[in-house]
């Protein structure tokens, strides 16, 4: 039988809370320094026990450095990490036996098989002897890996050894799992496979999944987190995130179009963006007194709309917009 989070617990000598108490992992006002460069500034969220957090960022955001920061892997300079109720860097090893984490570069051993490396990473996460084979087969069963157990982990395939490094980050059930960029360089085929395995983990566990793949975000997160040059910019349910790709722009054309000045005078017009000859998106702030407006003043001034729709942005589009408005004048050099 394995042993459970408040086993680990007592061992570790930490407090009995109980399991639905406060927030899992709470990040106050983080912040890390690379000499005068600072790669992440002040950021600070919650993350609820059940949830799929997805963390996003262009390249050179902070994000690596961030969950390095979660993970326990590099100190702050500034600000808190709870993980738990647990300060990570007051009480390391009782905060880090609630982490399972897999970086970018899962950490396998290539010239041991399956079973040889789960059941070495069992005995780093402290999992008495006589526990660690059924530690070892629950893992194996829960990453689809019955069938490899024996075979050495440099002969499997790139998307049987992502399934390893999982298994490690699970071995012990932590509360949190945090995964950096799970999918990269696999196939369509092993890419399902690992969200469907991402999504089975989250029943049980907490994830924190950092990735490029904006589908994969949509697919099986709760809520999204992105940070640009280091700064939180946008922590949203993914709910709130189907709104903000509704968002509140228009498409119109026109046989007799006005001029770009004229549309952007109307009343709830924020922005007039010219697509081709008579075709415009138009940015509102107003919704429907904005669609009024443009058909009102189409009738008056004899413009003949001919073509108004609501348009949906896409994920990248939401992305592209918050990371580009919330952009620096002068970025710098790029965060780690």
């Amino acid at each position: 039988m394995l042993p459970t989070l408040r086993d680990r617990r007592a061992r570790a000598g930490a407090p009995v809370p109980g399991m639905s108490e406060g927030a899992l992992v709470k990040v106050e006002q983080l912040s890390r320094d690379y000499g005068s460069l600072r790669a992440v500034d002040k950021i600070s969220f919650e993350m609820a026990r059940g949830e799929v957090l997805g963390f996003l960022g262009p390249n050179g955001a902070g994000k690596s450095t961030t969950m390095q920061m979660i993970s326990g892997n590099l100190a702050p300079s500034a600000g808190r990490i709870l993980i738990h109720g647990l300060d990570i860097l007051d009480r390391p090893r009782a905060a880090k036996a609630h982490l399972g984490y897999l970086p970018e570069q899962p950490p396998l051993y290539r010239e041991l098989t399956v079973d040889e490396y789960l059941a070495f990473c069992a005995r780093l996460n402290c999992i008495p002897r006589n526990r660690c084979r059924d530690a070892v087969e629950t893992a194996k069963a829960r990453c689809g890996l019955e069938a490899v157990g024996r075979r050495l982990i440099g002969n499997l395939s790139k998307g049987f050894q992502q399934r390893v490094g999982i298994a490690q980050a699970i071995i012990h059930t932590p509360a949190v799992i945090i995964l950096d960029e799970p999918t990269v360089g696999l196939d369509p085929i092993q890419i399902r496979e690992i969200r469907a395995l991402i999504h089975d983990l989250s029943r049980e566990h907490s994830v924190i999944l950092s990735t490029h793949i904006l589908p994969e975000v949509q697919a099986i997160c709760d809520r999204v987190i992105i940070i640009n040059q280091g700064e939180l910019v946008l922590n949203d349910t993914i709910a709130g995130l189907q709104r903000r790709m509704e968002g509140n722009n228009l498409r119109v054309a026109f046989r007799q179009p006005p001029g770009e000045a004229e549309l952007a005078r109307l009343p709830g017009v924020v922005e007039v963006e010219s697509l081709e000859p008579g075709r415009f998106r138009i940015h509102c702030g107003g919704g429907g007194d904005s669609t009024d407006a443009i058909v009102s003043a189409s009738v008056a001034n004899g413009w003949q709309l001919c073509e108004l729709m609501p348009e949906r942005l896409s994920l990248e589009q939401v992305f592209i917009q918050i990371t580009q408005t919330e952009a620096h004048a002068d970025p710098g050099e790029a965060a780690a």
